[in-house]
């Protein structure tokens, strides 16, 4: 299998360019996509038999979970490839994907919590997956607090790279922790084994608002790594010249 065009994504200016090209496609589609999810979810989507109309948060707090998770295993992977193979912007990915993820957390802490108060009877219970999601949420801060606290740069990644791998354990725990314990959390919404117990009705709106939601993390994590490259290569002619050319305007 050629790796070229992989080991090519690991070039601060390759992946500057390609980068720039991607942006406004993801971010059309993002939201697009949202845009779509939502208004069908949340006004045209039927009731839930048990749940009403309170069920609606669902659009939100489901894409948001998922991309909690989605990112802390990609921080993972980031951390892994610049630990063992050096590749230059895994740093970058990692640092500038943290904060994403964890205001994705907070969106699914707080969704969920305003979710339970109508179905549970009370905004949070030491649940085994409201636990570990917020176990989640202290890792991510931990990895925003080592990148800022250590001031070196190769020392901050790799700090930052072993908490990342170290930390992905507690992923399958949140996957299986409906499975594992005795939890008041409901099982998962989307499987790839079973069929969704939702009609398409519900379930098509919230397969659009989790596209949007990954399409919208990309194009902010693209957007949010081409500054930090630029930062980083601001020495270099390439990124000198791109500088001078945004400061500059559109002509």
């Amino acid at each position: 299998m050629n790796w070229t065009w992989l080991h090519r994504w690991g070039s601060p200016k390759w992946f500057y360019s390609m980068s720039g090209r991607l942006l406004p496609w993801l971010t059309g589609a993002s939201i697009l996509l949202i845009a779509a999810g939502l208004a069908w979810g949340l006004a045209f989507a039927p009731s839930d038999y048990q749940q009403g109309d309170s069920f609606r948060i669902i659009y939100i707090h489901v894409p948001a979970a998922m991309l909690a998770q989605s990112i802390y295993v990609m921080l993972a992977a980031a951390g892994a490839a610049g630990l063992i193979w050096k590749v230059k912007l895994a740093d970058v990915a990692l640092r500038q994907a943290a904060p994403i993820g964890a205001w994705m957390t907070v969106i699914a802490l707080v969704t969920g919590a305003l979710w339970g108060k109508p179905t549970w009877g009370a905004y949070w219970v030491w649940d085994a997956r409201l636990t570990s999601m917020l176990i989640l949420l202290f890792l991510y801060f931990g990895i925003i607090a080592l990148g800022q606290a250590i001031t070196h740069r190769q020392s901050a990644a790799r700090a930052c790279a072993l908490l990342a791998v170290v930390g992905v354990v507690n992923i399958p725990i949140i996957k299986y922790s409906v499975i594992w314990w005795n939890t008041l959390h409901q099982s998962a919404t989307f499987s790839l084994s079973q069929k969704p117990a939702m009609p398409p009705q519900m379930w098509l709106p919230l397969l659009l608002a989790v596209l949007g939601f990954y399409c919208f993390f990309g194009a902010v994590l693209l957007a949010r790594m081409r500054l930090e490259v630029l930062k980083r290569e601001a020495d270099t002619r390439w990124a000198s010249n791109e500088i001078a050319r945004l400061i500059k305007g559109p002509t």
